[in-house]
């Protein structure tokens, strides 16, 4: 049974039109990464949802689509879906389709647990058409909340009760990450060295995954101002196959 979170999404919803009332125009991440998606599928494209364990980044949209598939290599998380878009479980280092077979692959919340990034860009490449898109969302590396993170995998236990504790998830919901590719610099070696060029490597801030409360939540504002923009906390990219 999942626990009630320290940090619920309610709050974090509330705090989140705090920050956009005082930054007019932001958008957190997921939003942008949907009218990425939505931009970018037709009623002719084929999707694939890279990772999509129980909810995906295609779940919203996959109907708007001519064919969109999932994939992940956890069973237990395609168990957990409810009824709606075709799953299968595998892994992205092999992708059981054909060369070309995508216009569109989609990853949220992946690129961080990869142990060979390099081995999943170069089959995304592969199944993707040439000028397919292949659009993420991930963490950044170096803000320092993820880099506190990062710290957590030195012990494994301690991390999956501060994430229990923070978001109510269960134990089995709590996946090793790496970060082997979630830095700029990193995706854009990476996207050169497996066929993309790149269309858009965004990084975006968002103080509200510390707002426990509201002094932590103008302590996490105040602090983002001495922040370099490259430190937010999460990667948006658009990668174009050439």
């Amino acid at each position: 049974m999942a626990r009630a979170p320290w940090l619920p999404f309610e709050a974090q919803t509330s705090y989140r039109e705090h920050y956009r009332a005082a930054r007019p125009g932001w958008l957190a991440s997921g939003d942008q990464f949907d009218l990425l998606v939505q931009k970018h599928t037709s009623a002719e494209s084929r999707v694939l949802d890279l990772g999509c364990g129980r909810t995906g980044g295609m779940e919203r949209f996959w109907k708007q689509a001519r064919l969109a598939v999932g994939i992940d290599p956890d069973r237990q998380s395609l168990a957990g879906r409810g009824q709606g878009m075709a799953v299968m479980q595998g892994g992205g280092e092999h992708l059981p389709f054909a060369d070309g077979a995508f216009d569109i692959v989609v990853s949220v919340w992946v690129i961080e647990h990869l142990e060979s990034p390099e081995r999943v860009f170069a089959e995304i490449a592969r199944v993707l058409r040439p000028q397919g898109r292949f659009i993420f969302l991930t963490p950044n590396a170096l803000n320092p909340l993820i880099f506190g993170n990062r710290v957590g995998q030195l012990a494994p236990w301690l991390q999956q009760r501060l994430v229990a504790g923070v978001y109510g998830r269960q134990a089995a919901d709590t996946f090793t990450v790496r970060y082997r590719a979630n830095t700029v610099a990193r995706l854009r070696e990476l996207a050169g060295q497996t066929g993309f060029s790149v269309g858009e490597l965004k990084v975006i801030a968002d103080p509200t995954y510390v707002a426990f409360n509201a002094l932590l939540f103008r302590a996490a504002m105040l602090g983002e101002r001495v922040l370099p923009e490259g430190l937010g906390i999460h990667l948006l990219g658009d990668l174009e196959r050439k």
